[in-house]
């Protein structure tokens, strides 16, 4: 994993890439009177999320009461960090003011999702930080039974523990979200499909086609779901997934007009 990140992060192949394009790149802007702020992964990372928010809460502090401000979550709320409960009831029960909240759903809160409708033993979710988010919400098995009764066990525990609330937060996330020149989505986009015509799994999923893509796009990609070093910006996307749930580093993106600059941990 370490030398992916290296090798997606080694800007000097993807700007060799960029520069043998001979392709006119959008120059992105929002609306005018508009501030967006875009918060990538945060995979139960509450401490973290509690300070970007008091971070957007201060960079906000000097605009004008007039100013259309939105918050933008890019998704992955849950799994793999310790705290996914205190993640969403957060997000719920404690916005910015001020600020519009968008919420757009990441692979894992599909995943979960996809276990609770299906479990199965060894399921991708159980896997890949659900265990996190059980433990999160307070359900525990006992190990002393088949793998598929602990399994049904699981997903009726668990399903019994989450919140009302918490349920209507996950079926109201989004797959994308478009404000100027920019679409945001969790992992990324179809080179080879127009925006309105991607489909859910690419939006949640895509990885290769997508990040190595070098031509323009119609809007600029604002995504998470890569993890890297550090922010990427390129001329078609911006990756903001920096890995908070073992790094420490929760990024968020600032838009303002044609500029861009970024908060975080």
């Amino acid at each position: 994993m370490l030398n992916f990140i290296k090798n997606l992060f080694s800007s000097s192949d993807e700007e060799e890439t960029f520069a043998t394009e001979k392709q006119n790149f959008l120059k992105p802007k929002l609306p005018d009177g508009v501030r967006v702020y875009v918060i990538g992964d945060i995979h139960g990372r509450l401490d973290l999320l509690t300070i970007v928010h008091q971070q957007i809460i201060d960079d906000m502090s000097q605009l004008p009461d007039e100013t259309r401000k939105i918050v933008v979550y890019l998704g992955d709320y849950i799994d793999r960090g310790s705290d996914s409960f205190g993640v969403v009831e957060l997000l719920i029960n404690q916005p910015i003011p001020g600020c519009e909240s968008v919420f757009l759903q990441g692979n894992h809160e599909s995943e979960m999702q996809s276990f609770l409708d299906n479990p199965e033993p060894n399921h991708l979710w159980t896997r890949c930080g659900g265990t996190e988010t059980t433990l999160s919400y307070n359900v525990q098995v006992k190990a002393q039974i088949s793998a598929a009764d602990r399994t049904k066990e699981l997903r009726n525990r668990l399903f019994e523990a989450i919140p009302e609330s918490h349920r209507q937060f996950y079926a109201d996330l989004k797959l994308n979200y478009e404000i100027g020149d920019y679409y945001m989505v969790h992992a990324g986009i179809n080179p080879d499909l127009p925006l309105d015509k991607q489909i859910p799994e690419d939006l949640l999923w895509i990885r290769a086609p997508f990040l190595n893509y070098a031509g323009p796009y119609s809007k600029m990609i604002v995504h998470g779901h890569t993890m890297t070093a550090k922010p990427v910006t390129l001329p078609n996307r911006i990756g903001i997934d920096t890995g908070a749930y073992h790094s420490g580093k929760l990024t968020c993106l600032v838009l303002d007009g044609s500029l861009l600059r970024f908060l975080g941990t």
